[in-house]
Formats: C-alpha cells, sequence, structure tokens
C-alpha cells in the first residue's frame, strides 16, 4: 500500500516532467487504460484534445490526478501502465523516474527538432509503406498504424505523412535509426540522404570519429581501415579528440574502450547510455576538396580573407569548417569562441542553419539562428550569450552593436565575437549594413594601433571571413578601375587575401547561347494601350520625353505624380497613377502575354473602383471629374483589348523562342531541370501561369511554380520564407522541374543544380550575370538569354561579358602585388572609408533628428489633400511601426478586411487595411498589438506639411522629427475605462 510519502513523491515526479510528458502522451489511448480516473473526467478530457489540443489535455489529465483524493491504491502502478499500454513507453520511461543520461536526450531532442525541420520534405513520403514497415519494426502501435492509414484514406497522402511523424517522434531513443532503415526498405534515397547526408546503405552506426589522412576530412571508424579494437588499441581517445563529438561524448567513448576489457557498473551504465545514443542520427562529416583546403589555409592560421569561389563550389561548406577549426583551436587554448554569421536575405538564415553550420557543428556545438521574421521575443544579446555560432541577418547584428556603442547594457561589442563569417561579402560597399559594420571594426583596428604605440590595453577585434562568388567591377571601364574596386572591398573586409580556387576538373561551366527574337511587326494590343496614355496626356497636359513602356518613361511619370501630389494638383496626381499602371501593361505585353497585361489592368481598376464603394452604413465616397474620365476611358477600351488579347497571332516573338526552348530542353535531355530568371514579380507569376497552361508542356514533362522575394515594397504580394522554402524543396525532389524566378533565386539561395537556366529579357549587371549562369551546374548544362531585338538586352550582356574578363584580371592582379604594396593600398582606403563615414555621420546628425514638437508635423491625405494629423498624434510601438490610436482619427478613415495582408507575431497581428473616408485612399493597416486595435500608419500613403513645405516621404526615417512611444499601459486602461462607460450606458 502507498504511503501518503509516497504519493507526494510521485506527484513531484510527475510535475517536474510535465513538460516532457505535454509531448509524448497521446491521451486518447491512455484514458481506455486507465480505470481509477472516472468517466465524467475522462470525456472532459477527451473533449479537451479534441475542441483545443493534446497539449491542453494532456495538462487537464495532469491537473486531474493531482486534485484526486484520496488517491486509490495502485494508481502510479496503474498509470505507468497505461503510458506503455497506450503507446507512450517513452513517457513511461520519464515517469518511472529513469530518464536517458543527458547526453542521449539532447541527442533525441536533436533527431526529433530535425524531423520537425525537414517535415516539409518528409511530407512526400510513400506514406503506408512506411508506415507499416514502421509497424513491424516496433515503433508504431497498432492504434497509430490505425489511424495514419485511415487518415491517408480521408486526408490524402501528406495527411497520414504528418501523422505518422507526430507519432514516431513519442518513442523512446532508438526511434530515429528505425525510421531510416524504413525509409531505406521502402525505396526513398532522397529523404534518407536529406536526413543523414549519406547515402542508403552506409552503416547508420557511428561510435568514434576518427581523423583521415586526406586534408580537409573527418570520417567515421566504420568507414576508416580497420576495425574499432584496432582503432582503440592505436589511440582512440586522441582520435576522438579532435572529432565533431562534444566533450562529454568524448569522455564517453574512452569509456568505450575501457569497457571493452572490465567494465565496472558506472561504466557499464555509461556505455549502454553512449550504445543508444549511437542509434540516433549519424554525425555528419565536412569534406574539403583540395581547392577548398588551398583556399581555407590563411584562415586556419587565424588570418581574415576573402574566398572567391563560384556558385555551387562550396564556399559555406569552406565557412563551416573553418568555423569549426576555430572554435576547436580556442577551446583548446582555454580561451572563448563566438562566430557570427552575417547573411544580407532572411531566407539565408534559415537555409545556412539547417544545411549547413547546424547539420555538421550540433553535436559540439550549441547553433541558434535569428533574423527579422523570428518570433523568438528573446534578446539577442542573449543568445549571443548561450550559443557558441549564431547566423543572423547582418542588420540585426548592427543593432545591438549600435546599443552597445550608445551605452545599452543590452547590447553586442565586437569584442564579444571572435570570428565574423560575411555571405555575399561584394555587398560590403556603398554604405551598405555590412559596411557599418565593418567600419566599426576598421576603426576599433587603428584605434588599437595608436594605444599599442601608448602600450595601453586594446580591445579585442574579430577574425573575419568574406565569402562572394564575384565581388564585380563597380562599373569600372579600365581594369586600373576594376583593380581599385577589388582592393576596395579587400580593405573594407581588411582582408590579408582574396582567395580563388582552381577547380579543375570540378569546374561546371555550362554553354552559352543567345536566342533573339524579331521584333513584332504588328501589336494592335500595345497600339490601343497607347491611345489611352495618349487621351490622358491631352487630358492633364502632359507632354512625355520619352517613348512609352520603357523605363525612362516610368522615370518620367513617377516624377510627375510626387510633383503633382507636392503641388495638391490631383488632376496630374491621379492621371500619373494611371499612367504608370498601362506603362506596366505595356512591358507585360511586350513580354509576356497580351492576356496577362488585360488581366492586370482589369484586377487594378477593380480593385480602384471597390475603393470608392464604401462600406454599409458609411457615406458614399466620392469620385472627381477626372477619376470618372479614367474609368470610363478604360471601360470604353476594355472589350477591344480583352478580344485582342485572346488573338495569338499578334503574340510577342520573345514568348515564342522561349517556348521552343523549353520544349528543346525538356525533349532532348532524360531529366531536365531549369531556372527561368525574369526582371518582376508580376512576369515570374505569369510566365509560371503560362506554363502550367499550357497542354504541349505538359505533354514532355514540365511541372512549373515560381519563386519571388519576400520584401513588402512591390504590390504583388511577397513570398513568405516559408512558402519559398516549400518551392525549393519541391524542386530539390523533383516535384518541380522548371523554376521561375525573379533576381531572389539568382544571389545565397540554395537551389538544386540544373542543366539549364535562361535568362528571359533580363540583363543587371557582370554580378547578377555569373551568379544566374552559376545556378547550371550539372553535367551538360546550357545557359541561354532570350531577348528581342532591339531591346539592347544582348547587348548589354556582351557588356557584362567583358566586364567578367575584366574582374577576373583585376583579382589576378591584386593576388599578384608584392604584400607590402598590398597592405600599404589596404590601408589608404581604410582610412579614406573612416574618414568618409565620419562626414557622411556629420551631416546625418546636422539633418538628423530635429528636436523640435512633433505638432509641426501635419499630414494630409495623398489623394484628396484632407487634412488627416499632427505629429503630436502619432506614437511609435517597438521603435517600428507609427500608430495614431486618437478618438479624432478613428472618425476620418473607414476599415476593410484583406486576407492577404494578414501577419502574425508574438505581440501583433494584421488583418486590413484603413482607408480615408472620402476618397478611399489606403492610409495604412489595422493592427491589433496586445489585444488593442491600433490603425498603424504608412507614411508614403500620405503628404507631409514641415517647415511650410510639401514633401513626399517614403519611409518614416526620412521625416527627421523624433515622435513619442507608444504608452501601452495609458491606453490599455483608456480602452478599459471606455468599455465600462458604453456597458453602464
Amino acid at each position: 500500500m502507498a504511503s501518503d510519502k509516497d504519493n507526494t513523491a510521485n506527484i513531484s515526479l510527475i510535475e517536474d516532467f510535465r513538460p516532457r510528458l505535454r509531448k509524448l502522451i497521446e491521451v486518447e489511448f491512455v484514458l481506455d487504460h486507465l480505470n481509477f480516473l472516472d468517466n465524467d473526467n475522462k470525456d472532459l478530457i477527451r473533449t479537451k484534445a479534441r475542441k483545443e489540443s493534446n497539449l491542453k489535455a494532456v495538462d487537464q489529465l495532469i491537473d486531474t490526478i493531482i486534485r484526486i483524493r484520496p488517491l486509490p491504491n495502485g494508481w502510479f502502478r496503474e498509470f505507468v501502465d497505461a503510458l506503455s499500454a497506450g503507446g507512450c513507453k517513452h513517457a513511461a520511461i520519464y515517469v518511472q523516474d529513469s530518464p536517458p543520461c543527458p547526453a542521449l536526450e539532447a541527442e533525441n531532442d536533436n533527431c526529433v527538432r530535425l524531423i520537425e525541420l525537414l517535415s516539409p520534405s518528409l511530407l512526400e513520403m510513400k506514406t503506408t509503406d512506411v508506415c507499416l514497415d514502421c509497424f513491424a519494426r516496433g515503433i508504431l502501435t497498432p492504434e497509430d498504424r490505425e489511424i495514419i492509414l485511415a487518415e491517408c484514406k480521408n486526408r490524402g497522402n501528406m495527411g497520414g505523412a504528418r501523422e505518422l511523424l507526430r507519432r514516431i517522434v513519442r518513442f523512446p531513443p532508438g526511434w530515429f535509426s528505425i525510421f531510416l532503415k524504413a525509409l531505406q526498405v521502402t525505396e526513398h534515397p532522397d529523404l534518407f540522404k536529406e536526413l543523414t547526408g549519406e547515402s542508403p546503405g552506409d552503416n547508420l552506426i557511428e561510435p568514434v570519429v576518427g581523423v583521415s589522412d586526406e586534408p580537409g576530412v573527418l570520417m567515421a571508424v566504420n568507414e576508416a581501415p580497420g576495425n574499432v579494437d584496432h582503432m582503440v588499441e592505436e589511440g582512440a581517445v586522441e582520435a576522438a579528440e579532435n572529432s565533431f563529438l562534444p566533450e562529454q561524448e568524448t569522455l564517453n567513448n574512452s569509456v568505450i574502450s575501457m569497457h571493452l576489457d572490465e567494465p565496472s557498473e558506472a561504466d557499464a551504465e555509461t556505455a549502454g547510455c553512449v550504445a543508444a545514443a549511437a542509434e540516433s542520427p549519424p554525425k555528419a562529416v565536412i569534406v574539403l576538396r583540395d581547392y577548398q583546403m588551398a583556399v581555407a589555409r590563411p584562415a586556419l592560421e587565424g588570418k581574415n580573407i576573402i574566398i572567391c569561389l563560384p556558385t555551387g563550389s562550396g564556399k559555406t561548406r569552406v565557412a563551416v569548417y573553418i568555423t569549426k577549426e576555430h572554435l576547436d583551436s580556442r577551446r583548446k587554448e582555454g580561451r572563448p569562441g563566438k562566430v557570427v554569421v552575417l547573411v544580407n536575405k532572411v531566407p539565408l538564415v534559415e537555409q545556412h542553419y539547417s544545411t549547413e553550420f547546424w547539420k555538421f557543428l550540433k553535436n559540439k556545438y550549441k547553433v541558434e539562428r535569428v533574423s527579422g521574421d523570428s518570433q523568438l521575443k528573446i534578446s539577442f544579446t542573449d543568445i549571443v550569450q548561450k550559443n557558441d555560432i549564431i547566423i543572423c541577418t547582418a542588420q540585426i547584428l548592427e543593432n545591438y552593436l549600435e546599443r552597445a556603442h550608445s551605452g545599452d547594457d543590452d547590447g553586442i561589442k565586437l569584442s564579444d565575437l571572435s570570428l565574423i563569417v560575411i555571405d555575399e561579402c561584394h555587398h560590403t560597399q556603398k554604405g551598405g549594413v555590412y559596411n557599418h559594420i565593418m567600419i566599426r571594426y576598421l576603426k576599433q583596428k587603428h584605434k588599437n594601433a595608436k594605444l599599442k604605440k601608448e602600450q595601453k590595453d586594446t580591445m579585442a577585434i574579430p577574425q573575419i571571413l568574406g565569402l562572394t562568388a564575384s565581388p564585380g567591377v563597380g562599373g569600372a571601364k579600365k581594369i586600373e578601375k576594376a583593380e581599385e574596386h577589388i582592393l576596395r572591398i579587400c580593405a573594407n573586409l581588411d582582408a590579408y587575401k582574396i582567395m580563388t580556387g582552381n577547380l579543375g576538373e570540378n569546374k561546371k561551366e555550362p554553354h552559352k547561347k543567345i536566342a533573339t527574337a524579331e521584333e513584332r511587326k504588328e501589336d494592335p494590343f500595345g497600339d490601343v494601350i497607347k491611345g489611352i496614355m495618349n487621351a490622358i496626356h491631352i487630358h492633364a497636359e502632359l507632354n512625355p520625353t520619352c517613348d512609352l513602356g520603357t523605363q525612362n518613361y516610368e522615370q518620367w511619370v513617377v516624377q510627375k505624380e510626387q510633383n503633382a501630389a507636392k503641388e495638391e494638383n490631383q488632376k496630374v496626381r491621379v492621371c500619373a497613377e494611371h499612367l504608370r499602371q498601362y506603362n506596366e501593361a505595356l512591358y507585360l505585353g511586350k513580354t509576356i502575354r497580351m492576356w496577362d497585361a488585360f488581366s492586370f489592368l482589369d484586377k487594378y481598376f477593380d480593385e480602384e473602383l471597390k475603393k470608392k464603394v464604401a462600406p454599409e452604413d458609411e457615406e458614399a465616397i466620392i469620385k472627381t471629374d477626372t477619376e470618372r474620365f479614367l474609368f470610363t476611358l478604360f471601360k470604353d477600351s476594355k472589350v477591344k483589348l480583352q478580344e485582342l488579347a485572346k488573338l495569338p497571332q499578334f503574340e510577342n516573338n520573345s514568348l515564342a523562342k522561349l517556348r521552343t526552348k523549353i520544349l528543346h530542353e525538356f525533349t532532348s535531355r532524360e531529366k531536365a531541370r531549369g531556372i527561368i530568371f525574369t526582371k518582376t514579380r508580376r512576369s515570374a507569376i505569369a510566365l509560371a501561369q503560362w506554363v502550367q497552361e499550357n497542354s504541349k508542356f505538359e505533354e514532355v514533362g514540365v511541372k512549373a511554380c515560381h519563386v519571388i522575394g519576400g520584401g513588402g515594397q512591390s504590390v504583388v504580394k511577397p513570398m513568405t520564407a516559408a512558402e519559398q522554402r516549400d518551392v525549393l524543396n519541391k524542386f530539390q525532389n523533383a516535384e518541380i522541374n522548371l523554376l521561375i524566378a525573379t533576381t531572389v533565386a539568382e544571389e545565397g539561395l540554395d537551389i538544386a543544380a540544373c542543366n539549364f537556366v535562361i535568362r528571359y529579357e533580363l540583363v543587371t549587371n557582370e554580378i547578377a550575370m555569373i551568379q544566374a549562369r552559376g545556378r547550371g551546374r550539372a553535367e551538360d548544362s546550357s545557359y541561354t538569354l532570350v531577348a528581342g531585338e532591339g531591346s539592347g538586352v544582348a547587348e548589354r550582356e556582351s557588356v557584362n561579358e567583358y566586364r567578367e574578363k575584366m574582374m577576373s584580371k583585376a583579382i589576378d592582379k591584386v593576388k599578384k602585388l608584392d604584400q607590402e604594396e598590398y597592405e600599404k593600398r589596404i590601408k589608404e582606403f581604410q582610412i579614406q572609408a573612416i574618414m568618409e563615414e565620419r562626414v557622411r555621420t556629420t551631416k546625418k546628425k546636422q539633418k538628423g533628428m530635429k528636436k523640435e514638437s512633433p505638432s509641426k508635423v501635419k499630414f494630409s491625405c495623398r489623394s484628396c489633400n484632407k487634412p488627416v494629423c499632427s505629429g503630436e498624434d502619432v506614437e511609435i510601438i517597438e521603435n517600428m511601426h507609427r500608430v495614431n490610436v486618437t478618438p479624432q482619427f478613428k472618425e476620418l478613415f473607414i476599415q476593410r478586411e484583406n486576407t492577404s495582408l494578414v501577419k502574425r507575431l508574438l505581440d501583433y497581428e494584421t488583418n486590413g487595411f484603413i482607408a480615408c473616408k472620402d476618397c478611399g485612399q489606403r492610409w495604412g493597416s489595422m493592427m491589433l498589438y496586445r489585444g488593442i486595435e491600433c490603425p498603424c500608419l504608412h507614411v508614403k500613403n500620405f503628404l507631409v506639411m514641415y517647415d511650410e513645405k510639401r514633401k513626399n516621404i517614403n519611409k518614416w526615417s526620412e521625416l527627421g522629427i523624433q515622435l513619442p512611444a507608444f504608452d501601452y499601459a495609458e491606453h490599455a486602461r483608456s480602452v478599459a475605462e471606455s468599455s465600462e462607460d458604453e456597458e453602464s450606458m
């Protein structure tokens, strides 16, 4: 009979392991075996699971058990047995106070995390086959099998896969290697490789890691010559010290070697833990090729370098190796090591984390990632302190460096870091965020030199490692200027050398072709649009100075719109807005289908008309004479445009060339996989639709999808990082074999090797050309430029080719410089950069935040010029969102739902927009911040009056006036009081 003391101890045990139990218990199956709970309590728990979540149901189960008084005899044994019988054996292990050792527990957590990270790919498994194999191997219960198969039947393969993954991770450690075996047996080599980094058939157990004779290679013992016994005799402990295993695991391996003789009880327990740990995922190894090891060597000696290798040649893998060696050496010397990996795009944070740094270094070092998309509301300073390697966007580090510089305790200093890795380091110029960080570094370096002369203490600065596929020439026309550009980048990164590699047989250069399309002889669709635009010119008394449908015209009409807004000339402003849309339609008609151009215009006018329709119970929104003229103009031409858009004989010839090229690639290759780069998000989406709707492409096996950027500047809805990852995973797994992308896919993103790359009516600079071409990494790949005759695209491509050759010559010249001469020139550029930064800072302070009352700033509607508010009405949330929560402002706008705007983070969400009650002009979004509705203003939608001057401002940072911080407590109190007043009425 259990005593009260035993019951108290058992309840305390359950409470202590509650966080683990919440993840490991499936209440539905456990309840069937719990007889000491009455049916009413069971029904309540089941309802909680069904209506809310299993996690909350587990909490209710534990709370219910704790509340029972008196507890019946044998309740604890029954609870443990119920967990085991209900398929929750891992939970039963914890409840019996027999949790895995810390090393095994951490290893199992890593396995679970890996499954979560790679779940988008794993959902594509053949679920029924994997389920039956996992059941046969004992990591699924009969109930699990029934539910997974039912889920497959009712919700499809992916629904079943999601259920399978949710259930296998609840099993005790060892499930991962069994799951890998199931993937191997059911013929999932790609998924196996994604989880392990190895091909199926390799031994899944890696008891000890040794060092191979080949430089830059770490290999498992079971891959090395001889057997484990031989390795132990020849010094397994020494080999383990250089391994990927953490210190604790290195010790455990030495314990295994003692266990081969005569184990003690303690040794046997530890060895058992390690033996079980061997069932978890294999430790990934880093293998560097000769050219990679050659470029890494100076960095391994602690020197700052730039590694310049082509796209797809393994720059990031080299950086991982250098990071590991850097941390290893500092650990051996008893010095702290801290590595920050900087990237310039949010998707690269997750990519570098999951596919490189965490994958290879997770067993020895703590790796974490942070970006603007992160929902972790934890201080970046804490993350840096608690981890060894941090992957983040550069702006986050710069923000915290600035905090420290301003005296904030919650900041980061350069001396806190021992190595900074800068990805796509050619951006370290022209005042970019990389350059801001490096200017701080250079200032401290030169200050240290002065302190050293004065025999004073210096401040530690980190080692710098820059990565790039192409530093470019910075617009240089002569080799001397190109050389200067390379030297400036080397100076900005304080590089001892710029390292390039001879790839030899590993170099894969695609065959280059230019496909020129004849100019369209007739364009009746474009002629109608130009006729509309000329009618608008006459109405607004505008005289364009450039051809319609060009970039120059776009710039001209934007300038006209901005000037008209300042002058409160609504007639010209509205006409200029419409002319921009027609100009975009002309571009789409020239490059994509006429139907895409028509659909774009039709959607634009449909949305504009909706703006003029007030919500129920609101006064009608007024249309001006100019707006009526513009709406009528499109309406009168709409039918004609619609008819012309359906006539294939007038389609542009560039599209015909593209069609021929795609069909050739997919009919001449056994497995075609390619990327088409295009200029705008809208054209990428339209091209993807064109491919998907064309039956000829379907016949040859083309499966296309678009991938576009995640920034919010464009009117086209951006892709989230998760959506980008999903598309790229499908491309990796061959569910998609043709990507249509904007320049987001040119730089940095890890995209599967392609055997053809097409740039469609797109030329930027030599860096983008090199990076786009580098996507064609497969054997016998091709790189094609499709361009219209007379467009100038082919000519600009030739200029880029010339610049690429000039860049290679310039890099060679820089490498051949005498080291003393090189360092002299580098120092001159660094001093110049520091002086230029001081001048910029002085000017910025002069133009910076003025110590004047925000009430001097007035905001009016950009469309109808109605006065809206003053600066004193606007407050800042989290130094980011400008909101106006005054009752007066609430009377001036209408609120509309817009599901495409929905964005949810930890403290706030946006789910609609606000617009002027008089004219329908959008003013911003409605944000729900910690339960309070806050109208959030977008300054570009307002005309700003300051110093008796009207200004067009696109960013709040351009305003130059310090606005007050949002007082959440005060506003929450006034909202509560207002609610109480309403209730009492």
